[in-house]
């Protein structure tokens, strides 16, 4: 509807003009978007009938005008009331405003005033204050002047007089007067008292050194004064400076030694076999002048310090006899000497609290080749807390390292301040350990007979673990002489001899045939084992596996023991990759070995008449012998290798047999339908025979992935009987099918087992060749674990092939795949009976899988 279409035409126009004035004034057009008046009014009367509204619609709009005008004429008349009322309420703000800073300015100006009044007041004050202080020092300096010269002509005379006692006394107190004068250092009299205090010090100590001068010449047991003197003169000692006391010191203890180094720089007492009547003096003194050296304070520690020259001018000396030696010196005798001088040093470090040696080396050493195959948790948790306390230690040692040596337990350290001249004179003694530890290697091997005791848990050659107590005990006497270089050259010679008994060990391996004959009879490289000789391998590898273990535990101890320095270069990784080739070469070994006793049973196999087999019966005479030769040596060799080794013979093992039974089909003549099916029988007696194996043995953890690995070498075995056994004219299919990696050579050669002649042959092959790209890779087995498995065939190898010059049926791959399964099928499960049965139902039937493999 629009405007003027219907009733609105008889509206007036100002009513309408006035209608629309009065909607746009309200705004009730601003809520619309984009839309007019007139389309409003529209919508508000859409109808005829709807026009009977217009009249009270305007009275409604015109009412809310009205409204809203006197709501805006009340809103403009208080805005204009509520200004009025803001702008007086500002005056007063303001005018309080400026009555308060008047009031501050008046305040701070009587402030001032205030404080100039008080200024004036306290003038004199503070100079009766001032004039009073400085009286008050000056009566202060003057009467410690007066003390102090006083004191220092009252020292003068003392000391003139030797009163030492009297005499420290007044040190400690002119000490004290004079540190009040240090900021009067320039005045002339407080120069002079200085200096005069300088020369009675100076006075002081030439007469306390000449009294001590008269110390251990036997004047103390003829004056009873003297020992009593000389005490006060160790408190003028400590009254002066601290040098004074360490020169004395020092004096007393050069003095001391005198008659030491000459008694034994003389020729007849400078040898290394005298080496024990030197501590014998140094202890002797210290026991004899123990009573007259009390005269000392504790805290000079004249014994300490006395005990640290000593040491130190016997090394120089010591090191001057090793040093002029024009031989090398006797063994025993540098042994000895080095023994006396590590436990005079011990001796040292108890008596004077500087620590002793760690009383753990020896339990460190006896852990090393115990059977520890198990831990409980508190063994672990001690070896843990054994390492942060030793970590611990070390990080205080170096916190400390800054402290006065000269102060016993204070860092300075007895052990080696003698013994270390005897480290660079020791390769007598390394080169002597080695040559002991060879002859004992070698006596070892020669009692060894290669057996175990019945009853034994570990199985280990006692020759290995009498060669670790002998290490041990070598350890053990090399740890109690040094911890430094020689111990490192011993940690070297282990190595060596270590390496040396896995090299025997080696050596008593059986080995393979050489030589012309064995070359002429085809056994040249070939290992021949008996029973013994198994059990002397895994002898042989028990032995490795214990030395390995226990070389490593030896590392670790050693590393303990020696000096830091050296504990990063101990390393025992070679001499266990030793161990461990030999524990490869025995397993491998063993494998070769039972391989041997393969040689007749394959050989056995390849001169079975294949070709001419009338019918298929049991398992063939050579399994029963591949059967006898593992039920005679598997339970031994299980019960003597551990589980992991026993799984790595499993695993050689499996790899060996498995392939070369493979091969070995190549290896015979002519098969015949019913011999590939006999065959087929044999293999898998074979396969059953390996996979029962580990049960065998006894050890079954590793079982499930030996049996994977020993089902997919044997299913190489029994794919290629199948193939033998499939219809010439679908053989290549069967043969690609079932093996994707032949070669062309194998497949010339299954054609030569299956007996076609040359010219059948050749075809076959033409259409092979055609048929499928050469493949150049062996279809020989890979070691566990590396073996990757077959691809899928292509899609060229598998494709429905057809002749046109042949009528004959060519199978799909699932012809060919269902075919092999049912050659395969029953000699695998139910036995070889329900296979012939199976087959002569299907040659019965018109179709099905069984009678196209017949018919094709």
């Amino acid at each position: 509807m629009r405007l003027g279409k219907f009733g609105l035409e008889g509206v007036a126009p100002p009513k309408i003009e006035l209608f629309a004035c009065l909607v746009d004034r309200i705004g009730i057009f601003e809520a619309m978007d984009k839309m007019s008046t007139l389309e409003y009014i529209n919508q508000m009367f859409p109808t005829e009938a709807s026009l009977s509204g217009v009249e009270p619609l305007m009275q409604k709009i015109q009412s809310e005008i009205r409204r809203v005008d006197a709501g805006i004429l009340a809103a403009v008349r208080q805005q204009s009331n509520s200004g009025t009322k803001a702008k007086e309420d500002l005056a007063t703000a303001t005018h309080a405003v400026e009555e308060l800073t008047y009031k501050i300015r008046e305040i701070k100006t009587k402030a001032e005033q205030s404080e100039i009044m008080v200024q004036e007041i306290c003038r004199d004050i503070k100079k009766l204050d001032f004039a009073k202080k400085h009286i008050t020092t000056t009566i202060t300096a003057l009467h410690r002047l007066t003390m102090l010269v006083s004191a220092v002509e009252q020292l003068q005379i003392m000391a003139s007089k030797r009163q030492y006692k009297e005499a420290a006394a007044q040190l400690e107190a002119v000490n004290q007067l004079c540190s009040h004068f240090e900021a009067y250092r320039d005045i002339p009299k407080i120069t002079e008292l200085r200096e005069k205090f300088k020369n009675i010090k100076q006075i002081l100590k030439s007469h306390v050194f000449s009294d001590f001068s008269s110390l251990g010449t036997g004047k103390e047991s003829e004056e009873t004064n003297l020992l009593q003197h000389l005490s006060d003169a160790c408190l003028v000692v400590d009254a002066l400076e601290p040098s004074v006391r360490e020169e004395l010191v020092n004096n007393f203890c050069s003095r001391e030694l005198t008659s030491y180094e000459q008694i034994f720089e003389g020729a007849e007492l400078a040898k290394l076999d005298k080496s024990e009547r030197r501590y014998a003096w140094i202890k002797r003194r210290m026991r004899t002048n123990e009573e007259i050296w009390k005269i000392f304070p504790t805290s000079w520690l004249v014994p300490y310090r006395l005990c640290i020259q000593f040491c130190k001018k016997t090394r120089k000396q010591l090191e001057g006899i090793l040093d002029n030696m024009k031989e090398k010196p006797d063994v025993a005798t540098l042994l000895m000497a080095l023994q006396r001088t590590l436990e005079f040093e011990d001796e040292l470090a108890e008596k004077f609290g500087a620590g002793t040696q760690s009383r753990e080396i020896g339990n460190e050493i006896e852990q090393i080749g115990r059977q520890s195959n198990s831990q409980s948790a508190s063994d672990i948790r001690k070896k843990y807390e054994k390492k942060l306390a030793a970590h611990q230690v070390s990080e205080n040692e170096e916190k400390d390292g800054n402290k006065d040596l000269s102060a016993p337990g204070a860092g300075f350290n007895f052990h080696g301040i003698i013994s270390s001249c005897f480290e660079p004179h020791l390769t007598v003694y390394t080169e002597l350990e080695e040559k002991t530890l060879m002859e004992n290697l070698e006596k070892l091997l020669q009692e060894e007979t290669w057996d175990v005791e019945e009853g034994s848990q570990n199985n280990v050659l006692s020759s290995s673990m009498q060669l670790f107590l002998i290490i041990k005990r070598s350890l053990k006497r090399c740890s109690a002489l040094t911890k430094s270089q020689t111990l490192y050259n011993l940690f070297k010679v282990f190595q060596r001899v270590l390496k040396a008994y896995a090299t025997k060990l080696f050596a008593r391996l059986p080995k393979g045939g050489t030589g012309i004959v064995a070359a002429a009879t085809g056994m040249d490289g070939q290992i021949k084992t008996s029973d013994r000789d198994e059990r002397v391998i895994c002898y042989i590898v028990n032995s490795a596996e214990y030395c390995h273990k226990t070389s490593g535990e030896l590392a670790e101890s050693v590393a303990k023991i020696i000096d830091t320095q050296y504990a990063d270069q101990v390393d025992m990784s070679e001499v266990q990759d030793e161990f461990s080739a030999v524990i490869t070469k025995s397993l491998v070994t063993l494998v070769q070995g039972l391989e041997t006793k393969f040689d007749a049973e394959m050989a056995a196999m390849t001169r079975v008449p294949w070709g001419t087999l009338e019918s298929v019966g049991d398992q063939s005479g050579y399994v029963n012998g591949i059967n006898m030769i593992l039920s005679s040596s598997i339970p031994a060799l299980g019960s003597l290798l551990s589980p992991i080794y026993f799984q790595f013979f499993l695993d050689k093992l499996a790899s060996s047999v498995g392939p070369r039974f493979f091969m070995n089909i190549f290896k015979c003549k002519q098969i015949s339908e019913t011999g590939a099916q006999q065959m087929l029988l044999d293999t898998q007696a074979v396969k059953t025979i390996l996979l029962e194996i580990p049960s065998l043995g006894r050890q079954t953890s590793g079982a499930a992935g030996y049996s994977k690995f020993v089902s997919r070498e044997m299913s190489k075995a029994e794919a290629l009987l199948k193939v033998i056994l499939s219809p010439v004219d679908s053989v290549a299919d069967t043969y690609r099918a079932l093996l994707p990696e032949g070669t062309p050579m194998e497949f010339q050669r299954i054609l030569e087992l299956k007996g076609l002649k040359k010219s059948d042959q050749q075809s076959i092959l033409d259409d092979f060749n055609k048929g499928s790209p050469t493949i150049s890779q062996p279809s020989g087995a890979a070691a566990p674990g590396s073996q990757a498995m077959p691809q899928a065939p292509s899609a060229t190898t598998v494709q429905v092939m057809s002749n046109p010059a042949s009528a004959g049926y060519i199978a799909s791959r699932e012809d060919v795949l269902t075919r092999a399964a049912a050659l395969g099928r029953g000699a695998a499960t139910t036995g070889f009976k329900r296979f012939l049965a199976l087959t002569e139902a299907a040659k019965d039937r018109k179709d099905g899988p069984f009678r196209k493999l017949f018919n094709a």
